[in-house]
């Protein structure tokens, strides 16, 4: 039987979820081992097994394939278990519940793109599991009281249709109402950005390089502007803006991450903030917060090519699955 080749897709997405998979096992190593509460901690375990149970399964696609396995990152050099406890639990809960929310959206795109048997099983397998954890998650954050729901909308009295221009105004006049989708955008970037505050408060006081350090306070700032604007136009209709979690970082200055895993979950995240601020535009028919979102899409784009520089500078960016170069092939003796 003749064998497959794995796609340009299928092996970017594997390598993708191969590098962020390192990442994150630090991260929750670390965790793990600063964990207080006993349902948190269960939680982390079962993340942590999880995580490992897909790096093993990777390497073995990788292996079979004799595609180079990624290096990502190392628990040996790019955590430090025994340093203090830099987040608090209830950031730890937090922020497992947001990370499970875009690895879940990562997966789905994948294995709509994946062909090959193996791959797709593969992702499959990591939906099923995820979905999972998520559901326990969720349940935890009720229990505690931490899950704040999005705003209510009320229920009408029939069905309706948009009649006139002025739906999609929103600079001059009276402006109509935030939409269900709109308060759902917005809802949701201003809680990816609230944890993104006390991400970047917390590896600031732990970066080693002065430049990462600047790197990341500049992203607080932009982080905590970005929420203030979408917090003004919720706050404006009367709804209500999700919890800030800067109160959950800690005093540690010691070393935790390395700065080489610290900037590139940060650029990681800031693509993902591109395509979640691209869908907010799409789904907002208003025209001044459509516009909010070009405004902002254009300030991280700029913070994210820093960001990439500040890992090519330090010989920090792997380089990902490339197409050959044809010409240079063509030239070479």
């Amino acid at each position: 039987m003749k064998k497959v080749k794995l796609t340009s897709v299928e092996i970017t997405s594997l390598w993708g979820a191969y590098m962020n998979d390192t990442a994150i096992y630090c991260k929750f190593s670390h965790f793990y081992s600063n964990a207080e509460d006993l349902e948190i901690k269960s939680l982390l375990k079962k993340a942590l097994n999880l995580t490992k149970g897909n790096l093993n399964a990777l390497k073995e696609i990788f292996i079979r394939e004799k595609y180079p396995i990624p290096f990502g990152f190392d628990i040996e050099k790019d955590v430090e278990l025994s340093s203090p406890k830099l987040f608090s639990d209830i950031y730890v809960l937090h922020y497992l519940h947001t990370a499970s929310q875009i690895a879940l959206q990562g997966y789905t795109i994948n294995i709509s793109l994946a062909v090959r048997a193996d791959v797709y099983s593969y992702f499959n397998e990591c939906i099923t599991q995820l979905t999972n954890i998520m559901r326990e998650i969720k349940e935890l954050l009720l229990l505690k009281g931490l899950y704040m729901r999005a705003p209510y909308l009320s229920i009408p009295k029939s069905v309706d249709f948009v009649k006139h221009q002025s739906f999609l105004t929103g600079f001059f006049g009276d402006k109509r109402p935030l939409s269900g989708p709109e308060i759902t955008n917005l809802y949701s970037n201003y809680q990816r950005n609230a944890l993104g505050v006390a991400t970047l408060i917390g590896f600031s006081q732990v970066a080693q390089s002065k430049e990462v350090v600047k790197f990341l306070l500049r992203g607080k700032e932009i982080a905590k502007k970005h929420c203030q604007i979408f917090g003004s136009i919720l706050t404006d209709e009367d709804l209500p803006i999700p919890t800030s979690l800067e109160t959950e970082v800690t005093n540690s200055n010691t070393f935790t991450f390395s700065d080489k895993l610290m900037v590139f979950y940060v650029t990681a995240l800031i693509g993902l903030s591109i395509g979640y601020y691209a869908t907010g535009m799409a789904m907002s028919p208003r025209r001044d917060i459509g516009l909010k979102y070009v405004r902002l899409s254009e300030e991280i784009l700029a913070y994210a090519e820093d960001g990439a520089n500040l890992l090519i500078k330090n010989g920090w960016l792997e380089q990902p699955p490339m197409a050959l170069n044809r010409d240079k092939l063509a030239m070479e003796e």
